[in-house]
């Protein structure tokens, strides 16, 4: 066991020159994006109606603006209008009948606590200019 050890010391240390990634970046550069700060690659879009889908699962798209949204363990601003009993109030989409189970299948009474983070799979709409080009097509059943 220790001789596995040494050799894996002697290892990391022979590779340690080369594991730098010389002139690697981020897309931002070295600036570092703290919360919800404007930029001048996208403007928040005005409200609209549910957006076309491109891929099957794809979470549906935000749109409109979340600007100021709170989401904390304690509250969350997207329940107010989504939840099932504040629905008909609102006019907004209902919550997925997903979003209440467990990743084992469980159903709950209450949003599962995976799903509860809005933005981790929902994004808001803008008109953001790409960082990179793609060349990327909704899936064939998709188009309508």
């Amino acid at each position: 066991m220790k001789q596995l050890i040494s050799l894996w010391i002697l290892f990391c240390i022979a590779i340690a020159p080369f594991a730098q990634a010389e002139g690697l970046r981020s897309l931002r550069g070295s600036t570092v994006v703290n919360g919800d700060v404007p930029s001048e690659n996208f403007r928040w879009e005005k409200d609209r109606g549910p957006l076309p889908r491109h891929f099957v699962q794809q979470p549906p798209i935000i749109p409109h603006t979340t600007k100021g949204y709170l989401i904390t363990k304690e509250f969350n601003k997207c329940l107010d209008c989504h939840s099932w009993d504040r629905t008909a109030d609102t006019g907004a989409t209902k919550i997925s009948i997903t979003h209440f189970k467990t990743r084992g299948g469980t159903e709950l009474t209450n949003i599962s606590p995976r799903r509860y983070f809005c933005q981790q799979c929902h994004v808001p709409q803008t008109d953001a200019k790409p960082l990179v080009g793609n060349t990327f097509q909704p899936a064939a059943g998709m188009v309508k």
